[in-house]
């Protein structure tokens, strides 16, 4: 089967489901290592860039809206077992870590628009040029000048010759000048600017419908949608932050015999989760910085 074909069926598998395809093991069950656990969980991030230049293809595991359902059932049927937080902890990760990627390219963009070192030394050298050429010609005048005076006519006209090559030549650097500060920097890629949400290239001279086709894209909205995650993520650490500590952990965090509770250890990996994340949105609000 080739590459396409391939692709192609997967597509169909996480449309229809595997199961619907005949391809899926009707034992399989949510907790599989073969199941999407960000499917699970609420958004796989292979769904939401197919066609686009960010397309991941199609996810190499399961999404069975059966297993799903059952996830969710059983999830609320036991929240603080510590299996639902460890799938939510993964969960939260892996959009943390895609949205971060895309970070790291916007920062990138950011630096490609900015004039380079070898763009400012070249910048410098042309102008130290064009200035000396320009004593050099005033130099030549008052020679000219001094031979006109002097009756020497011959070699006033040699000097003068040398001028114009002068002037020749400055005129030429000060194009190559022009052209650089043209094609370097924001100016030089026609006043581009980055979108902040998704890292695409923005021309400040785009039309409104050349830009509402952009922000109504699919990879814009997919990376919105992401960042809208993190922001809900972090409302509901602010929540659990603020929430009375569970009924029964009597405070000391141990069970009968010494062990830690189940309500102890949930409370333990959510602070970490909380600290991993709080690392995660001050990197985040400083990326420009």
């Amino acid at each position: 089967m080739g590459r396409l074909a391939e692709m192609q069926r997967k597509l169909l598998e996480q449309m229809m489901g595997p199961e619907a395809m005949g391809v899926a093991n009707a034992n399989l069950t949510w907790n599989d290592e073969k199941v999407c656990r960000n499917f699970l969980c609420g958004t796989c991030p292979h769904t939401l860039f197919t066609n686009t230049k960010m397309d991941l293809g199609a996810c190499p595991k399961s999404h069975t809206e059966r297993l799903k359902q059952e996830f969710l059932a059983a999830r609320e049927a036991n929240p603080i077992d510590p299996v639902f937080n460890r799938f939510q902890m993964e969960y939260e990760s892996n959009i943390f870590a895609f949205v971060d990627e895309c970070d790291r390219r916007i920062r990138a963009a950011h630096r490609r628009l900015e004039k380079t070192p070898e763009e400012n030394a070249k910048t410098t050298n042309l102008m130290r040029e064009i200035a000396e050429i320009e004593l050099a010609i005033q130099g030549g005048t008052d020679k000219i000048e001094t031979l006109g005076e002097q009756g020497k006519v011959d070699e006033s006209m040699r000097e003068m010759a040398a001028i114009e090559a002068l002037k020749s030549e400055k005129a030429d650097k000060e194009r190559e000048l022009q052209q650089l500060t043209d094609t370097s920097g924001a100016s030089g890629h026609q006043k581009l600017r980055v979108c902040d949400v998704c890292g695409a290239y923005l021309s400040v001279l785009d039309s409104d419908r050349r830009l509402a086709d952009h922000f109504g894209g699919k990879m814009h909205l997919g990376y919105h949608e992401l960042r809208n995650m993190l922001a809900k993520f972090k409302e509901d650490r602010e929540k659990r932050k603020a929430a009375p500590a569970p009924p029964g952990s009597g405070g000391g965090g141990t069970a009968a015999g010494g062990a830690p509770s189940r309500s102890s250890e949930y409370s333990s990996r959510n602070e970490y989760r909380d600290r991993e994340h709080r690392n995660y949105d001050r990197h985040s609000s400083s990326r420009y910085e």
